[in-house]
């Protein structure tokens, strides 16, 4: 381990205790016993309920402010769009923390895009503690959600407004089932309800162009890292901190060829279909009847929505 360059601190830990099959404060307490050896101390947050987490997280952060080394999550992707909020609002306020993860959910997709251990605590935390002696730190692009209500949600991966989200509506009841299979499963469910969407966008590209286009499709995602549902591959080569999102798209299909397009998500070889579009974007309104916006697999509401990236908005330690 290299030598410490700043007076120890506090890791601040958040967990789903329900996270990794009832594993998640376990795994808290071994990543808690690695962060303590170099002096730090390491305070272990968790409650029944996420609303209730995110609010002492919030608090602990605040008190603890000038002496917070990292956020460390222990959870998946929900949480970890909860602590992205909430690290966004503090940076705002002025407070920079950084993002520690020690993935222990269902799906995992942010930390499996970084590249990090799962089921591996101890490794994990060993990662961030290295990162957090980098001269260059690693920052993340967080996508943000605005409703026309003022209500804002941030996220780490993906937000999804098609047929992937009828199909994270469906995984989500679906909760002895664990990983990648309650996903495929879903899938399979759903096919037979398939329908196309009529998309109302107001898209600004990559170079700051703007348009208005009306465009049917059954699935529809803005992504930010590369898979979703636990390691569909929908962006292959999404990048995390090139200030864009990607703008992902399946014109209508028939329940067959869908099907058939389907295996193809997890190897990435579907971006060569024309049937499937990808373009970086800036920001994109999306707007379309009895669709429902999910993001990091959390149901968010439903459409329309004003997404838009906030890039380089968090610094992570993976």
């Amino acid at each position: 381990m290299t030598e410490r360059r700043t007076a120890p601190g506090t890791f601040v830990l958040a967990v789903n205790p329900r996270a990794g099959r009832g594993r998640a404060l376990e795994e808290a307490d071994r990543a808690a016993q690695l962060l303590r050896a170099g002096g730090d101390e390491a305070v272990v947050l968790s409650a029944p309920d996420l609303a209730a987490l995110v609010d002492r997280v919030r608090e602990e952060l605040r008190a603890r402010a000038l002496s917070a080394r990292a956020l460390v999550v222990v959870g998946g992707d929900g949480l970890v769009q909860a602590a992205l909020g909430v690290l966004v609002e503090l940076a705002a306020q002025g407070v920079e923390i950084p993002l520690g993860i020690v993935p222990c959910g269902t799906g995992n997709d942010l930390a499996r895009h970084l590249g990090l251990p799962e089921r591996d605590p101890e490794v994990a935390a060993g990662r961030i503690l290295r990162r957090l002696d980098e001269a260059l730190p690693r920052r993340l692009d967080v996508g943000r959600v605005r409703f026309p209500d003022g209500r804002t949600v941030h996220f780490g991966t993906a937000l999804c407004a098609g047929f992937d989200a009828v199909v994270n509506a469906r995984a989500d009841r679906w909760t002895r089932l664990h990983g990648p299979v309650r996903y495929l499963l879903a899938v399979l469910a759903e096919i037979l309800r398939l329908r196309t969407v009529r998309y109302r966008l107001e898209v600004v590209d990559a170079s700051g162009r703007v348009r208005a286009e009306e465009r049917d499709g059954v699935l529809l995602n803005v992504a930010n890292t590369s898979s979703v549902g636990g390691g569909l591959r929908i962006v292959p080569g999404a990048r995390h901190d090139d200030g864009l999102l990607e703008l992902f798209t399946v014109a209508p299909l028939g329940r067959a060829r869908f099907l058939a397009l389907f295996p193809t998500l997890f190897t990435g070889r579907h971006v060569e279909l024309e049937h499937v579009g990808i373009e970086p974007v800036r920001a994109v309104r999306i707007d379309a009847a009895g669709v429902t916006a999910y993001a990091d697999g959390e149901r968010l509401g439903p459409l329309p929505v004003q997404v838009d990236v906030l890039p380089g908005a968090v610094r992570v330690l993976a």
